[in-house]
């Protein structure tokens, strides 16, 4: 009996201790920094993903990529949401927050197979972490004029599918933010991008206020409306429907009559309402009744129905108009205003447009392009170069890109580890050596000589911190002088990110994974191991060959 082993967990149960758990972690980190690390810098590379209905996305978008991809595995997983959170805070960087972070767990690895404790590869990665910060915050220059925000939305959208064309898009990126912008503090959520397929991008434009991609319910409503006065309700215009089972006899036509009479009326005093508010144009984010339809046309009034949620935010913060939820409760003061609300073709679409708001803090860029596939991509490509500027406006402070601040890293992170005693030394100057991934990565994607490269560009950082790579040339140049600047925000949250989720992996040192009830071996029928856990997501071989954990 003394011998006799204890069952803590349910029968079935795998468990993964120690070496092996960070093994499958780190493995795993791996193969999600190797597929994302070919579409980094100018010359990277596009993916194409496939969804179950067929759908196509191609992209260079680190963010998308992720996030189409469905990875289950759990340490990727956070690899995943890391990155998520660098675009949520600066709206750039995803793909170097997963290659670094990925690279990180790399050399974290080599030191544990050279004996090196977890405890002391955790402690030396966030004392370089630390120490890269002060090092990007010394080595950043002030951005305080419109000429430096351009070459930040020039330098996010370059290799984005936007090249031909970004010179015009990061006018327009610029324009839109610099109009929003108050008291140093930008919200991007008040710039919409709106796409309409057909003719050039170079048509492109920004448009004063809101567009949306609507027209009114009714042809016959007005289509030009000024010194406008907008109401937001998100109660349906309808008849409400009765949850209650009910029968009404009716024996006669003239009963019949007078319940239809009695629905119309119903109907009419809601859209009576809205008149006597003094609202000359709608939006409804529910639906509107035909006979409701008839009544607000025969008002004169210019109304929408199933308008999305973000339109009403952003109508909302530009008019004043205050949500309704309750058609009684509308009245005079709770409506917004805006001189001009009229509807506008552009090639095969109809758009509203609402310009001459009483708060003009909202910007439409109208995005053009031959097709959906491209105007989707430059979409992506704005929306960074958006994040990027505000980043941009909101701090002040920029680095020299091209590879150009990582050298500087290095070579700070480097003599920093030099002054450091014992085997955190180690540490740090593997953390040296990870971030160093970025440089290589740029001039590897350009089909460069990387040895020779990176060799040329330490060398040249003894005389001057600006000189990086030009990946279309393959030559060293100024990077402040050849416009690609980068703001420091993206950097700083970069080496943050990467370094919290490789010590939070690091530290991991016990995986359990429950057995399929249903199936206790093998991959069940939606392609499971007996672990319940898909061998990370949608990627043939388990992304990469993956060992199910089972």
């Amino acid at each position: 009996m003394a011998n006799q082993p204890i069952f803590i967990l349910p029968e079935g149960t795998e468990r993964y201790s120690k070496r092996d758990a960070l093994r499958m972690n780190i493995t795993a980190a791996k193969v999600l920094k190797d597929i994302v690390r070919t579409t980094l810098g100018p010359k990277g590379m596009d993916k194409m993903l496939t969804d179950s209905l067929g759908d196509v996305i191609v992209t260079n978008d680190g963010a998308t990529i992720m996030r189409e991809m469905d990875i289950t595995q759990p340490a990727a997983r956070m690899l995943v949401e890391t990155a998520k959170k660098q675009e949520d805070i600066v709206g750039d960087g995803t793909t170097s927050v997963v290659v670094i972070a990925g690279e990180l767990l790399v050399k974290a690895q080599e030191l544990l197979e050279d004996g090196i404790a977890t405890s002391v590869i955790v402690k030396g990665y966030r004392n370089a972490a630390a120490k890269s910060i002060e090092i990007l915050n010394n080595v950043a220059m002030d951005a305080d004029d419109r000429e430096t925000l351009k070459k930040v939305a020039m330098t996010a959208m370059t290799g984005k599918g936007s090249d031909y064309a970004k010179d015009k898009l990061a006018d327009l990126v610029v324009d839109a933010a610099l109009r929003i912008a108050e008291d140093g503090e930008i919200d991007i959520d008040n710039i919409n991008i709106q796409r309409i397929s057909g003719d050039s991008v170079e048509d492109s434009f920004l448009a004063e206020g809101i567009v949306m991609d609507k027209d009114p319910v009714s042809k016959n409503m007005p289509t030009d409306v000024e010194d406008a006065k907008i109401a937001l309700i998100k109660y349906p215009i309808e008849l409400k429907e009765i949850n209650t089972d009910a029968k009404i006899d009716i024996t006669d036509p003239a009963q019949f009559e007078a319940f239809l009479n009695n629905e119309e009326e119903m109907i009419k005093d809601l859209v009576d309402k809205v008149v006597a508010s003094g609202a000359n144009v709608l939006f409804c984010q529910k639906g509107i009744d035909d006979m409701a339809q008839h009544y607000l046309n025969k008002a004169g009034i210019m109304a929408y129905k199933r308008v999305k949620k973000s339109d009403m935010e952003r109508i909302n913060k530009a008019t004043g108009a205050q949500y309704v939820t309750d058609i009684e409760d509308l009245s005079a003061d709770k409506l917004g205003s805006a001189g001009h609300v009229y509807v506008d073709k552009i090639f095969d679409h109809k758009l509203t447009f609402i310009e001459e708001c009483e708060n003009p803090k909202a910007s439409s860029i109208v995005l053009r392009g031959s097709t959906r596939y491209v105007t989707e991509q430059i979409s992506r490509a704005l929306d960074d170069a958006l994040g990027v500027v505000a980043a941009t406006i909101e701090d002040g402070k920029v680095l020299i890109g091209g590879g150009a601040c990582e050298i500087d890293l290095v070579k700070g992170l480097r003599a920093y580890g030099e002054s450091v005693s014992g085997r955190e030394q180690l540490a740090i100057l593997a953390y040296a050596n990870a971030v160093e991934v970025i440089p290589r990565t740029l001039i590897e994607n350009a089909g460069l000589d990387t040895i020779n490269l990176i060799a040329e560009l330490k060398a040249a950082h003894e005389d001057s911190s600006k000189i990086g790579i030009n990946v279309f040339t393959g030559k060293l140049v100024d990077m402040e002088e050849a416009g690609v600047i980068e703001p420091l925000r993206i950097k700083t949250q970069a080496i943050k990110a990467a370094s919290e989720a490789a010590e939070m992996i690091l530290r991991i040192d016990d995986m359990i994974a429950a057995r399929n009830a249903l199936n206790s071996s093998g991959p069940d029928e939606s392609g499971n191991d007996a672990s319940g856990m898909p061998p990370m997501g949608g990627m043939p071989g388990g992304m990469g060959g993956m060992p199910p954990m089972m």
